[in-house]
């Protein structure tokens, strides 16, 4: 589609006033610039927490108005006059995570959060506030990553996986764990603690780990999920988390000391026992990929990290080296996006229900499950 093919307006879903209420607004379509590309968005993933980012609950920092939204998928509409490999009509991932291009470590999430600094506030503020809960969604052209189409929509008796727009969507929610794994470098046939991993990111993480050859000790509270967990794989165990780290270290121990530790903890987990339970029952050398939204401070076993040489990452989503990574994961079916990989679709929902797919979201936020917005 060339520029002047875009249409003049089109619908978004738009916060006028910082935890006010969302609405639906018709406004001018997006235009490409040097840089960027105009996308028709297909869905766009709506993560569990997603009602307490716009309520103000979460306390989120980020400029209003702004069209609200996350990662998604979509069509190239139109790019900017310096694309060169980009192409009106291809299928892109287009993430959420934007980056400075002066400052890699300016990084905002688009539609969610503006950052750490001043100056991934500006990069917010004056360049990327706007998301993809709209028709079109303007994205830096470094952040739409080409899909190969035919080979996973394909039926499977041409040769393609036969999936469906809404199951590759998934990928927004495998990448935030893989942005940690690939982190501390796990390898196949390694041994890695997960925890939680009965919510959407850790279900997510025992997935993306079972791909990339390791075995999973994975940690809840809710049994049903975990017995989901161990039905997916001979190789992954799993671990009650008890609020006794007498208990849970013992529990923990009884698979061998791990290789590494992935926790993904929500803020209501603070003061949690399985945190330093994880961290003592791993080996010499042992890795912790810490990627949990924690807001205070945690105790860390110093003198255990010092004697056996365990190295701590902290990561904050992934880089784009780690997508296109993934990617290739999943065109090859090392990734299983199918029926058969417990991923499930709990709803899609046009702009004006953005409200109950919010509730849905929230209410089906473990592993696999998939609400999207589909303008």
């Amino acid at each position: 589609m060339a520029t002047g093919d875009l249409p003049k307006t089109h619908r978004a879903l738009v916060q006028r006033v910082y935890a006010q209420p969302l609405q639906v607004e018709t406004l001018p379509t997006p235009q490409p610039t040097p840089g960027s590309a105009v996308v028709k968005i297909i869905v766009a993933n709506v993560v569990g927490y997603m009602k307490n980012i716009y309520n103000g609950a979460r306390k989120y920092s980020y400029p209003t108005p702004l069209v609200a939204g996350t990662s998604a998928i979509g069509r190239v509409a139109a790019v900017g006059e310096d694309a060169v490999s980009l192409k009106p009509g291809q299928l892109v991932f287009v993430d959420c995570t934007i980056r400075g291009r002066d400052d890699p470590g300016a990084i905002i999430l688009s539609g969610i959060v503006d950052g750490s600094t001043e100056a991934s506030r500006k990069l917010m503020r004056d360049a990327w506030r706007d998301s993809t809960y709209a028709e079109y969604a303007r994205a830096p052209l470094e952040n739409c990553f080409p899909i190969n189409e035919d080979l996973l929509c394909a039926n499977p008796a041409d040769g393609g996986l036969g999936y469906d727009i809404a199951r590759i969507s998934y990928i927004s929610a495998l990448l935030v764990p893989y942005g940690g794994l690939r982190d501390v470098r796990l390898e196949p046939g390694e041994t890695v603690i997960i925890a939680p991993a009965t919510g959407g990111f850790g279900g997510a993480a025992v997935l993306v780990a079972l791909a990339m050859g390791a075995r999973v000790i994975a940690m809840g509270r809710n049994t049903d999920v975990l017995a989901k967990l161990e039905g997916l794989s001979p190789r992954v165990k799993t671990v009650k988390i008890t609020g006794s780290q007498e208990e849970e270290v013992a529990a923990l121990q009884k698979f061998g000391l791990a290789d590494a530790y992935f926790d993904i903890s929500p803020r209501e987990a603070q003061g949690a026992t399985y945190f330093k339970s994880a961290i003592l029952s791993l080996r010499h050398a042992g890795r912790v990929s810490y990627m949990g939204g924690f807001l205070e401070d945690v105790p860390i076993p110093l003198r255990l990290l010092m004697r056996k040489d365990i190295k701590l990452h902290g990561k904050w989503m992934y880089s784009p080296d780690d997508v296109r990574s993934l990617v290739k994961m999943v065109e090859i079916g090392l990734l299983d996006l199918g029926a058969g990989s417990g991923i499930s679709i709990t709803g899609e929902f046009t702009l004006e229900c953005w409200q109950e797919a919010f509730d849905v979201a929230a209410n089906n936020a473990t592993i696999g499950q998939i609400t999207l917005i589909k303008p």
